[in-house]
């Protein structure tokens, strides 16, 4: 008898618990709502739009879900995101350029492998290629949503008023000459804001591989070669020169990168080194109102060097996914790709499509930069990037170091070798 009542006792609370966790109609149905974290550091107020517009477009279709999003200065948004993955807590999706440092976060657990969720969606029509910069060790993290390279960018009246064109550019005593032409004329011949010392680091690492191409880069990184010594202690010389004829404007060690990008704009300085985003930046920060015409020109060979005018670097703009995200982390990022996200990235927020189908929505000089990036036989990621960050970060150093004559070639080359091979 007691097992009788044992048993019904059972079988009530079980009925209990049914029928306490189901609604008329069916199965009872979740209210919890789901916060997804999303950091990204387009800072405008038009590309904080775009964001947010992709984000609701999301949040209509996933109505328990809502994307929380923060927006950072590039150095600020580096510095934070390095001190979340110290304390173990990343964001559920957050910028990325892949390569070095983001190894380094998939190495300390703090990504989230995608692998089996890209293989479907718009987002499989991304290239093997493009989506290498994004995995590590045969794990997917993330993934590019605009692959462009760095380089010089111009004002078109600017180069007009003097009589210059893109071939006068086109090698390193062409380009050395150009420049004494612009001064002449009162241009600054190149702008640049080298406060945030990464818009600086472009001319030692460009100088490095028009003179050694990448074979000497790989010497370099496998130890057969060195990055105090040969074409990279050259390339040091070099900027150091090109420093000492004043082809900067004035202040430039107190300039923004955004300030750098809007001297372009208002015809203040004729050009500068800078990747694809250069001239809505400039657009967007402008003060004169000039709205002229930006060129793209690749940065110049140089007389006797290994590499190729049609080398570069640069790196995809994507995103990557935390530990602890949710898979509606995941399917937003795949929601990038919809035709209806897609075509805000690449029209407002200055992307260089990586799908097919949306050449026809940038701007024609970005045309420029997605057929660099073909052509391109040696594509390397910034170096800032592809090496760990501790080495970008004395890279950085370093080349400051030149720009404000507190360093000589070769303590600044030091410095970036010594630091390889204590980190690498």
């Amino acid at each position: 008898m007691k097992k009788i009542l044992v048993s019904l006792v059972v079988l009530l609370c079980a009925c209990a618990v049914v029928f306490t966790g189901c609604k008329k109609g069916g199965a009872a149905k979740t209210s919890e709502t789901k916060t997804i974290t999303f950091w990204h550091l387009d800072t405008t107020d038009e590309q904080q739009a775009a964001w947010r517009k992709i984000a609701d477009n999301f949040e209509a279709k996933h109505p328990n879900v809502k994307i929380e999003i923060t927006c950072l200065e590039n150095e600020a948004y580096k510095q934070k995101v390095a001190t979340v993955i110290q304390s173990g807590n990343p964001p559920d999706i957050f910028r990325s350029w892949g390569g070095g440092v983001m190894i380094e976060q998939a190495e300390a657990g703090m990504l989230r492998d995608i692998s089996s969720y890209v293989s479907s969606g718009n987002i499989s029509q991304i290239g093997k290629g493009a989506m290498g910069v994004y995995a590590f060790d045969g794990k997917q993290y993330g993934a590019p949503y605009s692959l462009g390279t760095v380089g010089l960018w111009y004002n078109t009246y600017v180069f007009q008023d003097c009589g210059l064109t893109p071939d006068d550019f086109s090698t390193w005593s062409k380009f050395l000459a150009s420049c004494k032409v612009l001064k002449s004329k009162g241009y600054a011949p190149v702008a640049l804001g080298e406060k945030e010392t990464w818009t600086g680091h472009y001319w030692w690492t460009y100088i490095a591989q028009r003179l050694g191409g990448e074979p000497d880069f790989l010497a370099a990184y496998n130890g057969t070669g060195a990055f105090n010594k040969g074409s990279f202690l050259k390339a040091m010389e070099m900027l150091k020169d090109f420093t000492a004829t004043n082809p900067f404007q004035d202040g430039f060690m107190a300039t923004t990168q955004a300030e750098q990008e809007a001297l372009v704009a208002d015809r203040k300085a004729a050009m500068t080194l800078m990747g694809q985003w250069a001239p809505s930046t400039g657009n967007d920060n402008a003060t004169l109102g000039y709205k002229d015409k930006w060129g793209y020109m690749s940065f110049p060979a140089i007389e006797g060097g290994k590499g190729l005018l049609s080398d570069t670097q640069g790196g995809g703009d994507g995103y990557i996914i935390g530990k602890n995200a949710p898979d509606e982390a995941i399917e937003f990022l795949k929601s990038f790709y919809d035709p209806e996200n897609y075509e805000i990235i690449c029209t407002k927020l200055n992307a260089c499509p990586v799908i097919p189908g949306y050449d026809g929505m940038i701007d024609p000089v970005m045309k420029d930069v997605v057929q660099a990036v073909k052509d391109a036989g040696y594509y390397q990621l910034y170096y800032d990037q592809f090496l760990p960050a501790a080495v970008g970060e004395d890279i950085k150093a370093a080349t400051e170091g030149i720009f404000a004559g507190t360093m000589t070639p070769q303590q600044a080359c030091d410095l970036i070798q010594k630091s390889w091979e204590t980190n690498k």
